[in-house]
Protein backbone atom coordinates (compact mmCIF):
# COMPACT_ATOMS: atom_id res chain seq x y z
CA UNK A 1 0.00 0.00 0.00
CA UNK A 2 1.34 3.42 -0.99
CA UNK A 3 0.40 6.25 1.33
CA UNK A 4 -0.44 9.76 0.10
CA UNK A 5 -0.46 13.10 1.85
CA UNK A 6 -3.75 14.40 3.21
CA UNK A 7 -5.90 16.67 0.98
CA UNK A 8 -4.75 20.29 1.09
CA UNK A 9 -1.33 19.46 2.57
CA UNK A 10 1.92 19.79 0.65
CA UNK A 11 5.17 17.87 0.47
CA UNK A 12 8.37 19.77 -0.16
CA UNK A 13 10.90 17.85 -2.20
CA UNK A 14 14.39 19.44 -2.10
CA UNK A 15 13.77 21.71 -5.09
CA UNK A 16 10.43 22.89 -3.65
CA UNK A 17 11.95 23.31 -0.22
CA UNK A 18 14.70 25.49 -1.72
CA UNK A 19 12.09 27.77 -3.31
CA UNK A 20 10.09 27.90 -0.08
CA UNK A 21 13.22 28.88 1.83
CA UNK A 22 14.01 31.51 -0.81
CA UNK A 23 10.63 33.13 -0.11
CA UNK A 24 11.16 32.89 3.67
CA UNK A 25 14.60 34.50 3.43
CA UNK A 26 13.27 37.43 1.39
CA UNK A 27 10.54 37.96 4.00
CA UNK A 28 13.12 37.80 6.81
CA UNK A 29 15.42 40.25 5.06
CA UNK A 30 12.62 42.77 4.60
CA UNK A 31 11.46 42.52 8.23
CA UNK A 32 14.98 42.84 9.62
CA UNK A 33 15.64 45.93 7.53
CA UNK A 34 12.70 47.52 9.30
CA UNK A 35 14.01 46.52 12.72
CA UNK A 36 11.57 43.67 13.46
CA UNK A 37 12.54 40.69 15.64
CA UNK A 38 11.44 37.13 14.85
CA UNK A 39 9.20 35.10 17.17
CA UNK A 40 7.42 31.74 17.08
CA UNK A 41 4.85 29.78 19.11
CA UNK A 42 3.36 26.25 19.24
CA UNK A 43 1.28 25.12 16.28
CA UNK A 44 -1.14 23.48 18.75
CA UNK A 45 -3.05 25.92 20.96
CA UNK A 46 -6.07 25.87 23.29
CA UNK A 47 -9.25 25.99 21.22
CA UNK A 48 -10.55 28.83 23.38
CA UNK A 49 -7.76 31.10 22.13
CA UNK A 50 -9.36 31.14 18.68
CA UNK A 51 -13.03 31.09 19.69
CA UNK A 52 -12.46 34.00 22.08
CA UNK A 53 -11.05 36.03 19.18
CA UNK A 54 -13.34 34.99 16.33
CA UNK A 55 -16.43 33.40 17.91
CA UNK A 56 -17.73 29.84 18.02
CA UNK A 57 -18.51 29.88 14.29
CA UNK A 58 -14.79 29.53 13.52
CA UNK A 59 -14.75 25.97 14.91
CA UNK A 60 -16.06 24.57 11.61
CA UNK A 61 -12.89 25.88 9.92
CA UNK A 62 -10.44 24.39 12.43
CA UNK A 63 -8.49 21.16 12.84
CA UNK A 64 -9.67 20.83 16.45
CA UNK A 65 -9.95 17.85 18.79
CA UNK A 66 -9.75 16.79 22.43
CA UNK A 67 -6.28 15.63 23.42
CA UNK A 68 -5.44 12.73 25.73
CA UNK A 69 -5.51 15.07 28.72
CA UNK A 70 -9.12 16.03 27.97
CA UNK A 71 -8.14 19.51 26.73
CA UNK A 72 -9.92 21.10 23.77
CA UNK A 73 -7.16 22.09 21.36
CA UNK A 74 -6.71 23.18 17.76
CA UNK A 75 -3.99 23.52 15.18
CA UNK A 76 -3.60 27.26 14.71
CA UNK A 77 -5.48 28.82 11.76
CA UNK A 78 -3.46 32.04 12.13
CA UNK A 79 -0.72 33.45 14.34
CA UNK A 80 -2.23 36.69 15.67
CA UNK A 81 -3.96 35.13 18.73
CA UNK A 82 -0.69 33.42 19.71
CA UNK A 83 1.11 36.74 19.32
CA UNK A 84 -1.42 38.46 21.57
CA UNK A 85 -1.02 35.68 24.16
CA UNK A 86 2.79 35.96 24.19
CA UNK A 87 2.75 39.75 24.44
CA UNK A 88 0.11 39.71 27.19
CA UNK A 89 2.22 37.30 29.26
CA UNK A 90 5.21 39.69 29.35
CA UNK A 91 3.58 43.03 28.59
CA UNK A 92 5.19 44.75 31.58
CA UNK A 93 8.76 43.88 30.59
CA UNK A 94 8.69 44.34 26.80
CA UNK A 95 10.20 47.49 25.32
CA UNK A 96 7.65 49.42 23.30
CA UNK A 97 6.84 49.70 20.55
CA UNK A 98 7.02 45.94 20.11
CA UNK A 99 8.04 45.13 16.52
CA UNK A 100 7.83 41.40 15.86
CA UNK A 101 7.51 39.17 12.80
CA UNK A 102 6.94 35.45 12.45
CA UNK A 103 6.77 32.79 9.74
CA UNK A 104 4.75 29.71 10.60
CA UNK A 105 2.58 26.98 9.14
CA UNK A 106 -1.15 27.40 9.75
CA UNK A 107 -4.07 25.02 9.22
CA UNK A 108 -7.66 25.62 8.15
CA UNK A 109 -10.24 22.94 7.46
CA UNK A 110 -11.89 24.53 4.45
CA UNK A 111 -12.58 23.78 0.80
CA UNK A 112 -9.43 23.69 -1.28
CA UNK A 113 -9.07 26.00 -4.26
CA UNK A 114 -6.28 27.65 -6.18
CA UNK A 115 -4.38 29.87 -3.79
CA UNK A 116 -6.05 28.37 -0.69
CA UNK A 117 -4.89 25.14 0.90
CA UNK A 118 -5.56 23.51 4.26
CA UNK A 119 -1.93 23.89 5.31
CA UNK A 120 -0.03 27.03 4.36
CA UNK A 121 2.80 29.18 5.58
CA UNK A 122 2.10 32.75 6.61
CA UNK A 123 4.39 35.67 7.28
CA UNK A 124 3.10 38.05 9.95
CA UNK A 125 4.50 41.40 11.03
CA UNK A 126 3.02 43.44 13.88
CA UNK A 127 3.68 46.59 15.88
CA UNK A 128 2.18 46.72 19.37
CA UNK A 129 2.12 49.58 21.86
CA UNK A 130 2.04 52.48 19.37
CA UNK A 131 -1.34 54.20 18.81
CA UNK A 132 -0.34 56.75 16.15
CA UNK A 133 -0.66 56.28 12.40
CA UNK A 134 3.15 56.22 12.24
CA UNK A 135 2.87 52.53 13.13
CA UNK A 136 0.28 51.98 10.38
CA UNK A 137 2.64 53.65 7.88
CA UNK A 138 5.55 51.47 9.02
CA UNK A 139 3.50 48.27 8.67
CA UNK A 140 2.16 49.19 5.22
CA UNK A 141 5.62 50.20 4.01
CA UNK A 142 7.00 46.85 5.25
CA UNK A 143 4.21 45.01 3.44
CA UNK A 144 5.16 46.79 0.21
CA UNK A 145 8.87 46.13 0.72
CA UNK A 146 8.20 42.46 1.49
CA UNK A 147 6.72 42.14 -2.02
CA UNK A 148 9.22 44.39 -3.78
CA UNK A 149 12.00 42.11 -2.49
CA UNK A 150 10.91 39.60 -5.14
CA UNK A 151 11.07 42.08 -8.02
CA UNK A 152 7.36 42.94 -7.97
CA UNK A 153 6.47 46.56 -8.75
CA UNK A 154 3.49 48.93 -8.75
CA UNK A 155 2.52 47.35 -12.08
CA UNK A 156 2.08 44.00 -10.30
CA UNK A 157 0.29 44.94 -7.06
CA UNK A 158 -1.22 47.77 -5.08
CA UNK A 159 -2.28 48.44 -1.49
CA UNK A 160 -6.04 48.90 -1.17
CA UNK A 161 -6.49 51.17 1.83
CA UNK A 162 -9.68 51.57 3.86
CA UNK A 163 -10.70 52.48 7.41
CA UNK A 164 -13.16 50.75 9.74
CA UNK A 165 -13.19 53.83 12.00
CA UNK A 166 -14.36 55.94 9.06
CA UNK A 167 -16.92 53.27 8.21
CA UNK A 168 -18.39 53.33 11.72
CA UNK A 169 -18.60 57.14 11.57
CA UNK A 170 -20.26 56.95 8.13
CA UNK A 171 -22.79 54.37 9.37
CA UNK A 172 -23.46 56.47 12.47
CA UNK A 173 -24.19 59.39 10.14
CA UNK A 174 -26.69 57.15 8.34
CA UNK A 175 -28.43 56.41 11.64
CA UNK A 176 -26.74 53.11 12.51
CA UNK A 177 -25.34 53.76 15.97
CA UNK A 178 -25.48 50.25 17.45
CA UNK A 179 -22.07 48.58 17.01
CA UNK A 180 -23.63 45.12 16.58
CA UNK A 181 -25.78 46.39 13.68
CA UNK A 182 -22.83 48.22 12.14
CA UNK A 183 -20.75 45.03 12.24
CA UNK A 184 -23.53 43.15 10.42
CA UNK A 185 -23.68 45.87 7.76
CA UNK A 186 -19.90 45.71 7.30
CA UNK A 187 -20.23 41.95 6.76
CA UNK A 188 -22.48 42.81 3.80
CA UNK A 189 -19.99 45.42 2.54
CA UNK A 190 -17.28 42.75 2.66
CA UNK A 191 -19.25 40.82 0.01
CA UNK A 192 -20.01 43.74 -2.34
CA UNK A 193 -17.62 42.44 -5.01
CA UNK A 194 -18.65 38.79 -4.76
CA UNK A 195 -22.48 38.69 -4.40
CA UNK A 196 -25.16 39.79 -6.86
CA UNK A 197 -27.43 42.76 -6.06
CA UNK A 198 -30.46 40.68 -5.03
CA UNK A 199 -28.36 38.64 -2.63
CA UNK A 200 -26.84 41.79 -1.13
CA UNK A 201 -30.27 43.36 -0.70
CA UNK A 202 -31.51 40.28 1.16
CA UNK A 203 -28.44 40.30 3.40
CA UNK A 204 -28.84 44.03 4.07
CA UNK A 205 -32.47 43.51 5.04
CA UNK A 206 -31.37 40.95 7.62
CA UNK A 207 -28.59 43.21 8.91
CA UNK A 208 -30.99 46.17 9.34
CA UNK A 209 -33.79 44.17 10.94
CA UNK A 210 -35.25 46.10 13.84
CA UNK A 211 -34.14 49.49 12.49
CA UNK A 212 -36.25 52.01 10.54
CA UNK A 213 -33.70 52.19 7.74
CA UNK A 214 -34.60 51.19 4.18
CA UNK A 215 -32.29 48.37 3.00
CA UNK A 216 -32.39 49.44 -0.66
CA UNK A 217 -31.69 53.09 0.15
CA UNK A 218 -28.92 52.17 2.59
CA UNK A 219 -27.30 49.89 0.03
CA UNK A 220 -27.47 52.66 -2.60
CA UNK A 221 -25.79 55.17 -0.26
CA UNK A 222 -23.10 52.62 0.60
CA UNK A 223 -22.40 52.10 -3.10
CA UNK A 224 -22.02 55.87 -3.47
CA UNK A 225 -19.61 55.87 -0.53
CA UNK A 226 -17.39 53.03 -1.80
CA UNK A 227 -17.15 54.75 -5.20
CA UNK A 228 -15.01 57.49 -3.61
CA UNK A 229 -11.37 56.94 -4.56
CA UNK A 230 -9.38 59.82 -3.08
CA UNK A 231 -8.96 61.89 0.05
CA UNK A 232 -10.36 64.91 -1.80
CA UNK A 233 -13.50 63.02 -2.81
CA UNK A 234 -13.99 61.83 0.78
CA UNK A 235 -13.68 65.39 2.09
CA UNK A 236 -16.23 66.63 -0.44
CA UNK A 237 -18.62 63.79 0.40
CA UNK A 238 -18.61 64.37 4.17
CA UNK A 239 -18.61 68.17 3.83
CA UNK A 240 -21.96 67.91 2.09
CA UNK A 241 -23.52 65.84 4.92
CA UNK A 242 -24.76 67.38 8.14
CA UNK A 243 -23.43 65.97 11.40
CA UNK A 244 -20.28 64.58 9.75
CA UNK A 245 -17.76 66.56 11.82
CA UNK A 246 -16.23 63.43 13.38
CA UNK A 247 -15.71 61.89 9.94
CA UNK A 248 -14.04 65.06 8.68
CA UNK A 249 -11.74 65.00 11.72
CA UNK A 250 -10.88 61.37 10.97
CA UNK A 251 -9.83 62.37 7.46
CA UNK A 252 -7.04 64.42 9.05
CA UNK A 253 -5.57 61.07 10.16
CA UNK A 254 -5.87 59.90 6.55
CA UNK A 255 -3.93 62.97 5.47
CA UNK A 256 -1.15 62.21 7.97
CA UNK A 257 -0.96 58.56 6.97
CA UNK A 258 -0.81 59.27 3.24
CA UNK A 259 1.87 61.91 3.82
CA UNK A 260 3.99 59.40 5.76
CA UNK A 261 3.57 56.73 3.07
CA UNK A 262 4.64 59.20 0.38
CA UNK A 263 7.68 60.16 2.45
CA UNK A 264 8.59 56.46 2.78
CA UNK A 265 8.54 56.00 -0.98
CA UNK A 266 5.50 53.74 -1.26
CA UNK A 267 2.81 56.30 -2.11
CA UNK A 268 2.52 55.05 -5.70
CA UNK A 269 1.25 51.70 -4.40
CA UNK A 270 -1.66 53.14 -2.38
CA UNK A 271 -5.26 53.07 -3.65
CA UNK A 272 -8.21 54.33 -1.61
CA UNK A 273 -10.69 51.45 -1.68
CA UNK A 274 -13.51 51.50 0.85
CA UNK A 275 -14.76 48.06 -0.20
CA UNK A 276 -11.94 46.69 1.97
CA UNK A 277 -13.35 46.27 5.49
CA UNK A 278 -11.60 42.99 6.49
CA UNK A 279 -14.21 40.46 7.52
CA UNK A 280 -12.76 39.81 10.98
CA UNK A 281 -14.61 41.88 13.60
CA UNK A 282 -11.55 42.68 15.73
CA UNK A 283 -10.16 45.29 13.30
CA UNK A 284 -10.59 48.80 14.68
CA UNK A 285 -8.98 51.39 12.37
CA UNK A 286 -7.09 51.53 9.08
CA UNK A 287 -7.29 48.26 7.16
CA UNK A 288 -5.65 47.27 3.91
CA UNK A 289 -4.99 44.52 1.41
CA UNK A 290 -2.08 43.98 -0.94
CA UNK A 291 -3.82 43.07 -4.18
CA UNK A 292 -2.29 41.76 -7.38
CA UNK A 293 -2.99 43.78 -10.52
CA UNK A 294 -2.05 41.01 -12.95
CA UNK A 295 -3.33 37.51 -13.56
CA UNK A 296 -6.13 36.30 -11.31
CA UNK A 297 -6.40 39.49 -9.25
CA UNK A 298 -6.11 37.94 -5.80
CA UNK A 299 -5.24 39.33 -2.39
CA UNK A 300 -1.57 38.76 -1.50
CA UNK A 301 -1.70 40.09 2.06
CA UNK A 302 -4.10 41.75 4.45
CA UNK A 303 -4.04 43.53 7.74
CA UNK A 304 -4.88 46.58 9.78
CA UNK A 305 -5.36 47.92 13.26
CA UNK A 306 -6.64 45.70 16.10
CA UNK A 307 -6.37 47.87 19.20
CA UNK A 308 -8.67 45.78 21.43
CA UNK A 309 -7.48 42.23 20.80
CA UNK A 310 -4.64 41.98 23.33
CA UNK A 311 -6.95 43.09 26.14
CA UNK A 312 -9.68 40.74 24.93
CA UNK A 313 -7.25 37.83 25.21
CA UNK A 314 -6.34 38.63 28.80
CA UNK A 315 -3.58 41.20 28.37
CA UNK A 316 -3.38 44.93 29.02
CA UNK A 317 -5.04 47.58 26.89
CA UNK A 318 -2.53 47.78 24.03
CA UNK A 319 -2.87 49.27 20.52
CA UNK A 320 -1.68 47.03 17.69
CA UNK A 321 -1.40 46.92 13.91
CA UNK A 322 -0.12 44.20 11.60
CA UNK A 323 -0.53 42.13 8.45
CA UNK A 324 -0.35 38.55 7.26
CA UNK A 325 0.97 37.29 3.91
CA UNK A 326 0.59 33.71 2.69
CA UNK A 327 3.14 31.78 0.63
CA UNK A 328 0.70 30.02 -1.71
CA UNK A 329 -0.76 32.99 -3.57
CA UNK A 330 2.59 34.79 -3.60
CA UNK A 331 4.36 31.82 -5.15
CA UNK A 332 1.64 31.50 -7.80
CA UNK A 333 2.16 35.16 -8.73
CA UNK A 334 5.96 34.85 -8.79
CA UNK A 335 5.69 31.82 -11.09
CA UNK A 336 3.29 33.69 -13.37
CA UNK A 337 5.61 36.72 -13.55
CA UNK A 338 8.66 34.46 -13.98
CA UNK A 339 10.29 35.91 -10.87
CA UNK A 340 11.18 32.64 -9.14
CA UNK A 341 14.90 31.94 -9.54
CA UNK A 342 16.45 28.73 -10.74
CA UNK A 343 17.72 27.63 -7.36
CA UNK A 344 20.47 25.05 -7.43
CA UNK A 345 21.29 22.79 -4.53
CA UNK A 346 24.83 22.03 -5.63
CA UNK A 347 27.82 21.66 -3.33
CA UNK A 348 30.72 24.10 -3.57
CA UNK A 349 33.18 21.26 -4.15
CA UNK A 350 33.12 17.53 -4.76
CA UNK A 351 36.10 15.57 -3.46
CA UNK A 352 37.28 12.77 -5.77
CA UNK A 353 39.20 10.26 -3.66
CA UNK A 354 41.26 7.84 -5.74
CA UNK A 355 42.09 4.78 -3.68
CA UNK A 356 40.93 3.83 -0.21
CA UNK A 357 44.46 4.37 1.12
CA UNK A 358 44.03 8.08 0.41
CA UNK A 359 40.63 8.46 2.03
CA UNK A 360 41.83 9.38 5.52
CA UNK A 361 43.92 12.36 4.36
CA UNK A 362 41.24 13.51 1.90
CA UNK A 363 38.51 13.40 4.55
CA UNK A 364 40.62 15.48 6.92
CA UNK A 365 40.61 18.20 4.25
CA UNK A 366 36.86 17.72 3.72
CA UNK A 367 36.24 18.16 7.45
CA UNK A 368 38.42 21.29 7.55
CA UNK A 369 36.68 22.84 4.55
CA UNK A 370 33.25 22.11 6.02
CA UNK A 371 34.32 23.73 9.29
CA UNK A 372 35.29 26.81 7.24
CA UNK A 373 31.77 27.00 5.81
CA UNK A 374 32.17 25.27 2.46
CA UNK A 375 29.67 22.72 1.28
CA UNK A 376 31.63 19.63 0.26
CA UNK A 377 30.47 16.20 -0.92
CA UNK A 378 32.35 13.02 -1.82
CA UNK A 379 31.68 9.44 -2.89
CA UNK A 380 31.33 6.95 -0.06
CA UNK A 381 32.89 4.16 -2.12
CA UNK A 382 36.03 3.92 -4.24
CA UNK A 383 35.62 4.01 -8.00
CA UNK A 384 37.23 4.71 -11.36
CA UNK A 385 38.24 8.29 -12.10
CA UNK A 386 35.78 8.68 -14.97
CA UNK A 387 32.84 7.52 -12.87
CA UNK A 388 33.80 9.81 -10.00
CA UNK A 389 34.10 12.83 -12.29
CA UNK A 390 30.67 11.98 -13.67
CA UNK A 391 29.29 11.81 -10.12
CA UNK A 392 30.79 15.22 -9.37
CA UNK A 393 29.19 16.74 -12.45
CA UNK A 394 25.82 15.20 -11.59
CA UNK A 395 25.77 16.98 -8.21
CA UNK A 396 26.11 20.31 -10.03
CA UNK A 397 29.41 21.12 -8.33
CA UNK A 398 31.46 23.57 -10.39
CA UNK A 399 34.75 22.30 -8.99
CA UNK A 400 36.12 18.87 -8.12
CA UNK A 401 39.00 18.30 -5.70
CA UNK A 402 41.21 15.40 -6.83
CA UNK A 403 43.04 13.37 -4.19
CA UNK A 404 45.29 10.74 -5.77
CA UNK A 405 48.46 9.08 -4.59
CA UNK A 406 50.67 11.37 -6.68
CA UNK A 407 48.88 14.51 -5.49
CA UNK A 408 49.13 13.61 -1.82
CA UNK A 409 52.80 12.66 -2.16
CA UNK A 410 53.49 16.14 -3.55
CA UNK A 411 51.36 17.85 -0.87
CA UNK A 412 48.89 19.22 -3.42
CA UNK A 413 45.26 18.82 -4.42
CA UNK A 414 44.08 19.29 -7.97
CA UNK A 415 41.11 21.57 -8.50
CA UNK A 416 39.17 20.69 -11.64
CA UNK A 417 36.65 22.98 -13.33
CA UNK A 418 33.88 20.53 -14.25
CA UNK A 419 32.54 22.81 -16.99
CA UNK A 420 35.76 23.82 -18.71
CA UNK A 421 37.38 20.42 -18.08
CA UNK A 422 40.71 21.89 -16.92
CA UNK A 423 42.54 21.47 -13.64
CA UNK A 424 45.34 23.09 -11.63
CA UNK A 425 47.22 21.77 -8.63
CA UNK A 426 47.43 23.86 -5.45
CA UNK A 427 49.24 23.24 -2.15
CA UNK A 428 47.06 21.69 0.53
CA UNK A 429 48.44 24.30 2.92
CA UNK A 430 45.94 27.21 3.19
CA UNK A 431 43.56 25.26 0.96
CA UNK A 432 40.49 27.05 2.38
CA UNK A 433 41.89 30.46 1.40
CA UNK A 434 42.73 29.22 -2.09
CA UNK A 435 39.28 27.77 -2.63
CA UNK A 436 37.60 30.96 -1.39
CA UNK A 437 39.39 32.87 -4.15
CA UNK A 438 38.45 30.24 -6.72
CA UNK A 439 34.76 30.46 -5.77
CA UNK A 440 34.88 34.25 -6.09
CA UNK A 441 37.09 34.69 -9.16
CA UNK A 442 37.13 31.30 -10.85
CA UNK A 443 39.99 28.92 -11.62
CA UNK A 444 42.95 31.04 -12.78
CA UNK A 445 44.41 30.64 -16.25
CA UNK A 446 48.09 29.73 -15.99
CA UNK A 447 50.76 28.72 -18.45
CA UNK A 448 51.22 24.99 -18.16
CA UNK A 449 54.68 23.61 -17.26
CA UNK A 450 56.51 21.85 -20.07
CA UNK A 451 55.97 18.14 -19.74
CA UNK A 452 57.78 15.17 -21.22
CA UNK A 453 55.16 12.74 -20.00
CA UNK A 454 57.57 11.41 -17.42
CA UNK A 455 56.12 13.15 -14.39
CA UNK A 456 58.82 15.85 -14.36
CA UNK A 457 56.09 18.53 -14.23
CA UNK A 458 55.01 17.23 -10.85
CA UNK A 459 51.60 16.36 -12.27
CA UNK A 460 50.72 20.03 -12.65
CA UNK A 461 49.91 19.95 -16.34
CA UNK A 462 46.87 18.71 -18.24
CA UNK A 463 48.66 16.78 -20.92
CA UNK A 464 46.54 13.74 -20.18
CA UNK A 465 49.63 11.49 -19.78
CA UNK A 466 49.33 11.22 -16.01
CA UNK A 467 47.11 8.62 -14.49
CA UNK A 468 45.02 9.71 -11.49
CA UNK A 469 45.83 6.94 -9.09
Amino acid sequence: MQFKSLPGFREFYPEDCALRNFIFERWRNAARRFGFSEWDAPALEPLELFTEKSGEEIVSQLFNFEDKGGRKVSLRPEMTPSLARLVAARAGSLRRPIKWFGIGENYRYEKQQRGRLRAFYQYNADILGEPSCAADAEIIALCVESLRMFGLSEADFCIRLSDRTLWFLFLENLGISEESTAVKVLAVVDKLERVAHDGLLEMMSTALAGTPLDPAGTLATIREFVALKSLGELNTFFSSRSGAEKALARLEEWKKLLSLLNAMGVGEFIRTDLTIVRGLAYYTGFVFEAFQLVGEGRALAGGGRYDKLVKKLGGPDMPAVGFGMGDVTLRNLLEQQELLPQIGDAPDFYAIILGEENRTEALSDVALLRACGFRVEYAFKDGKFGKLIQAAEQTGARYALIYGTNELALGVVKVRDTRERREIAFPRENLAGTLSEILEFGLPVVEEPHCHGDGSCGGHCTCGKHSHD
